[in-house]
């Protein structure tokens, strides 16, 4: 029996995307819930998943754009792994690999997890390219499956730095192959959609930057004398983030103009606090949003942090993940910048620019002394926000992480 893979439905304003990459090759043997293919389009990237069993028979190629419903490939069921004869093309490619494996032990990559019968062609893919042991890996799939999240997750381990860093090392560009001095490679949906909203925020807003400094001396005292305690409580690390985070809503309480926006001839008022948080992925800059953080603990914030950028990171990011935010943070301080005026997330009316902590002399009750110093700026539009309401606005982020226990008795 066939089985069609059609592109599932995304969302309302998602029509087509670009099917940018393969996870499998036309005549392979693929399992139930297998990644297929990756869907990039103007807002997300979405994996497809096999819903049964076969042999692959692949329609479209990659780069090509497809709309929403599309037919893609088919699947043969009643052809999976456990037993059933090899796809077409695949019993060549077992000898030679068996062969290659006998020749050099070395290169060969276990077949399977917790009893699982194959790893799938994205595991495999990932285990190549970051030297991590697929057998190694706890399994969260089907079966104790090893996925492609997994070895992700395992991939941004500690022990792993040094494989990481040599992978994100940039490619050389001096002597390409083909002796050209320039390539040229068509801008992704996503990345297209960057660029348009970025031009946009820029020419609709009448966007200014105001700046102050912080003295970061509080934070990383408390930070340093907790962390532990915060780790073995709730299995995250206590980070900057949702400190600022915090400030953020303090702030946004205190200056009720930065949390509007414009529509139309209208201004809105937002009486909620989702706070968006700038990501930096392969795919370009996502911001997920952390809803009802003045609802949300410390602990809490960390972990919807660290929960959403990694989906960001890994691809799986959700429409819902990236609606509702009334105010974005963004830390350039972590690519080690000193300084910069982020441009503003429509509609949002304003945004927090973080950067690198410097130890820099400050003047103390008169005396000179070194501080870890970091520079803030907020970028808002001058159309709904005044001037005093956005220096109020960074005074108020400045005095709460200067002195974090404002954030606990209110004022």
């Amino acid at each position: 029996m066939s089985h069609e893979v059609k592109i599932p439905s995304l969302g309302e304003s998602i029509n087509s995307g670009v099917l940018a990459t393969w996870h499998v090759a036309d005549g392979d043997t693929v399992e139930q819930d297998q990644t297929l293919y990756e869907l990039e389009t103007d807002k997300i990237t979405s994996e497809g998943f096999a819903e049964v069993a076969g042999t692959i028979s692949i329609k479209v190629e990659e780069g090509t754009e497809v709309n929403i419903g599309a037919i893609v490939a088919t699947i043969e069921e009643g052809a999976s792994s456990g037993g059933s004869k090899p796809a077409k093309g695949e019993e060549k490619a077992v000898a030679k690999e068996s062969k290659a494996s006998a020749e050099s032990p070395n290169s060969e990559l276990p077949a399977s997890n917790s009893g699982s019968d194959a790893v799938s062609p994205a595991v495999r893919r990932l285990a190549k390219e970051s030297a991590i042991d697929p057998s190694k890996v706890a399994g969260t799939g089907k079966d104790g499956r090893v996925t492609k999240g997994d070895m992700l997750k395992a991939d941004s381990s500690p022990n792993q730095e040094a494989a990481q860093a040599k992978k994100k090392a940039p490619a050389p560009t001096a002597n390409p192959k083909s002796g050209e001095r320039q390539t040229r490679e068509k801008m992704s949906p996503l990345r297209k959609r960057i660029a348009e909203r970025l031009v946009e925020a820029q020419l609709e807003a009448a966007m200014l930057t105001t700046f102050n400094e912080v003295d970061m001396s509080a934070v990383m005292q408390l930070r340093k004398k907790y962390q532990d305690s915060f780790v073995k409580k709730n299995g995250v690390k206590l980070g900057f983030m949702s400190f600022f985070t915090k400030a953020v809503v303090h702030a946004l309480k205190e200056v009720p103009a930065i949390n509007s926006q414009i529509d139309g001839d209208s201004v809105v008022q937002n009486h909620y606090y989702d706070i968006g948080v700038a990501v930096s992925t392969p795919k370009g800059l996502m911001v997920p949003v952390i809803h009802d953080c003045d609802q949300l603990g410390m602990a809490d914030i960390e972990k919807n942090i660290a929960e959403v950028a990694t989906r960001a990171r890994d691809g799986k990011i959700t429409l819902d993940d990236l609606s509702g935010g009334v105010f974005t943070i963004t830390n350039g301080g972590i690519f080690g910048s000193m300084l910069s005026t982020p441009i503003i997330n429509p509609p949002q009316s304003a945004i927090l620019g973080l950067h690198a902590i410097n130890e820099k002399p400050v003047v103390v009750n008169g005396e000179i002394v070194i501080r870890p110093m970091m520079y803030l700026a907020v970028s808002y539009d001058h159309r709904v926000v005044d001037g005093k309401e956005a220096v109020t606005f960074l005074v108020k982020i400045k005095e709460a992480i200067e002195d974090p226990a404002r954030l606990v008795i209110g004022i």
